[in-house]
């Protein structure tokens, strides 16, 4: 599931030219605004992603493209 999360990211960023909300995020997953908020702390833990505590849209990837899962 993190990966499907990453590519999310990913391509939100790309398309809209910032990073999602978690809003938009649990909108896409259909899942619960808790569950969302969890991914994204995991997430941040391994590694993978950045935040800035306080600053809306501030999710920043720290996977190269390359590195992610390919979604079929």
């Amino acid at each position: 599931m993190q990966g499907r999360y990453l590519v999310f990211i990913y391509a939100y960023t790309r398309i809209f030219k910032r990073s999602p909300a978690e809003a938009d995020m649990r909108r896409h997953f259909e899942v619960t605004a808790p569950s969302v908020h969890q991914m994204v702390i995991t997430l941040e833990k391994a590694g993978l992603i950045q935040c800035q505590p306080g600053e809306a849209r501030s999710i920043q990837l720290l996977v190269e493209p390359e590195a992610l899962p390919i979604l079929r």
